[in-house]
């Protein structure tokens, strides 16, 4: 008795431990609004069009958004959330502190959505969306987003500032950055490929223009003029020069001839060990499209919250 009563115990446990398992790696699918919200994808994507039509930087913003999201306590929403008394946002990490943007534009998609199906799709998958239409929009790549993640009732400004890349990374550190994320070099380089579209702040790249030796001096002459050595931070330059508002493989090309705009991108191609990524990409677009889709779903699937944990914000600045 007593020993049957035990195994039946030891059996119960672990059939307990297994469904924990499961409902934690529940497993994030295309379909996961198909019956749920059926609007909810044709709706994110009129949203994001309309956005990107009235400013076309918005469709770097957004794909940013989605990327600083998922680097810090995975793809959860996090970033999204405003200070509260218990809540320190990531909008006050220096990676994100002025220069991280479009969240009227997700404001506007969740309200839209919240409209067609109330309570039902996350923030964070929002973002996921946003960031795929985004790209599709400025001919850019596409890909199947995995769907199904909640939002986290917390943010951490000092992971953040701890886990996000930063504009003045040596190779190494941006390794690790990614590595750190389960992504891959090759995930790295791609998914860097992303500033072939936006603006960067002064304050990123004065340093770039100023100090470092591996850099056109063409170029660094043409960014001094808006970027001055002490003063206008803010001041913006795009991050591909030749087609800034158009998704491409320029990037690459841009670095390869020394006109990177951040320290952070030409380290890329400088005599190291991505250099033959980057060449292979400058002259294959199609390689680098299907690697950068690829690594945006790959991005995609960190650290989601799913099943019952964290919950489907009303409003994604704030937790219910």
């Amino acid at each position: 008795m007593g020993s049957s009563f035990h195994a039946s115990c030891v059996v119960s446990i672990m059939l307990l431990l297994m469904v924990s398992a499961m409902q934690s790696n529940a497993q994030l699918t295309a379909n996961f609004y198909d019956k749920s919200c059926p609007a909810a994808i044709s709706t994110i994507r009129k949203t994001v069009r309309t956005a990107i039509a009235k400013e076309r930087r918005m469709a770097a913003s957004l794909i940013r958004l989605h990327f600083h999201d998922c680097f810090v306590q995975g793809c959860d929403g996090s970033v999204l959330l405003d200070d509260a008394p218990s809540i320190t946002s990531e909008k006050n990490a220096f990676q994100n502190a002025g220069s991280v943007r479009g969240f009227e534009v997700v404001d506007s998609i969740k309200a839209a959505v919240e409209k067609a199906c109330p309570g039902v799709v996350s923030c964070a998958d929002i973002l996921a969306v946003a960031s795929r239409d985004a790209s599709e929009y400025v001919n850019g790549p596409t890909w199947t987003v995995k769907l199904g993640r909640r939002d986290s009732i917390t943010a951490s400004k000092d992971l953040a500032e701890a886990d996000l890349p930063i504009a003045f990374n040596d190779l190494d550190a941006q390794i690790s950055s990614f590595a750190k994320q389960g992504l891959s070099v090759r995930d790295m380089v791609a998914l860097s490929g992303a500033h072939t579209i936006g603006q960067a702040q002064c304050a990123t790249f004065r340093g770039r223009i100023y100090n470092d030796t591996n850099i056109d001096a063409g170029f660094a002459r043409t960014r001094k003029r808006a970027c001055p050595v002490s003063d206008g931070n803010t001041k913006l330059a795009p991050l591909d020069l030749v087609t800034p508002n158009s998704f491409d493989n320029n990037y690459y090309k841009n670095l390869i001839q020394k006109k990177g705009l951040l320290h952070s991108d030409q380290v890329l191609f400088n005599g190291g060990s991505t250099d033959a990524i980057v060449t292979s990409y400058s002259k294959d677009k199609a390689t680098f499209y299907s690697d950068f889709a690829s690594a945006m779903v790959k991005m995609g699937d960190i650290s989601p919250l799913t099943g019952s944990s964290g919950q489907i914000r009303k409003i994604c600045s704030v937790v219910n």
